[in-house]
């Protein structure tokens, strides 16, 4: 029976590992791509969008999140460092802690599976990232019946995983529906004290009836299209199959983007002296490095003007 009760917490303790492992490398990848480049971001979020990563996370949090993390299915002889070094594991009690708006560094939560908490916020985290500014997204959330999910996860006594249960709610509120709003006033009430706010928001108020659920598949098809053009634009010698990948812009106007001017830029035909290549170092250190250019003078003199809206996803 001690056999069979170990197999069990291992087997379970297994599960909770690959779900923690899983769960951080696709919100280490969501965060990373975003640094490195937009469309990338774009790219692996949309990927993800239609693998259904939204409904399979509801699903996991459509379950008694309360005592997900605090179950305890580790083997503390097995557990690091205490595999190692044969420490006896310390007495821990079962008592969790009332959820705080910081963690002061002298309050330990007792009970709680940090592993499974961990998890917990991972998944909440890649669903607010996948639908932060994408409206049609954020609807899909309401066909899939999140708000009582997400009701559901504020019952785990911790800031952070309240923190961005909040934001989520955020997000989707202004398509809830006044009825909705009337009877989570307490909800509403949380947003406002523990959630950032912009200046323009017009989640609690706002009734965006210009957005409509079938107008997802027409945003996603547009992004997929300047996805599509970003590819071309830097990986088509990578990539397998380059014909369905759509043809370059030539010009420029005032709606271009960066990657239409660099391209312009590239098929421009400049003839260059052939001992250039051998002494280019030294124009550079001469004509570039050493002189003081006055950029802007020189993209007026062009009549360049390039208008860059810089937006945080």
């Amino acid at each position: 029976a001690v056999v069979s009760t170990q197999s069990g917490h291992y087997g379970r303790g297994h599960k909770e590992i690959i779900t923690k492992a899983v769960s951080a490398s696709l919100l280490l990848l969501l965060k990373h791509f975003r640094l490195n480049h937009v469309y990338q971001f774009e790219f692996i979020s949309q990927c993800m969008f239609y693998a259904n990563c939204i409904p399979l996370v509801l699903k996991f949090l459509n379950q008694d999140m309360n005592m997900y993390v605090t179950a305890d299915n580790s083997i503390p002889s097995l557990d690091f460092p205490t595999c190692l070094f044969f420490i006896p594991p310390p007495n821990i009690g079962h008592t969790i802690i009332e959820p705080h708006d910081t963690l002061p560094d002298d309050i330990s939560p007792k009970g709680m599976c940090w592993r499974n908490l961990f998890s917990t916020v991972n998944m909440l985290r890649i669903i607010q990232k996948l639908t932060k500014w994408r409206p049609p997204r954020t609807m899909m959330l309401n066909v899939f019946k999140s708000p009582p999910i997400l009701k559901k996860t504020l019952k785990i006594s911790h800031w952070l995983v309240h923190l961005y249960v909040l934001k989520l709610f955020k997000l989707q509120a202004k398509y809830l529906g006044k009825n909705w709003r009337k009877a989570n006033m307490k909800i509403l009430s949380s947003i406002y004290q523990h959630v950032r706010h912009r200046l323009l928001d017009d989640w609690a108020y706002g009734s965006d009836l210009d957005t409509r659920q079938w107008e997802a598949p027409t945003e996603e098809q547009r992004l997929k299209s300047t996805l599509q053009m970003y590819h071309a634009m830097w990986y088509r010698d990578l990539l397998p199959d380059t014909s369905q990948l759509p043809d370059l812009p030539s010009h420029i106007d005032d709606e271009s983007t960066t990657d239409d001017v660099q391209k312009f830029i590239d098929d421009c035909q400049v003839e260059l002296p052939k001992d250039f290549e051998s002494n280019y170092k030294v124009w550079l250190e001469r004509e570039v490095y050493d002189k003081e250019h006055d950029w802007d003078a020189m993209l007026d003199r062009f009549n360049y003007n390039f208008n860059c809206d810089d937006s945080s996803t």
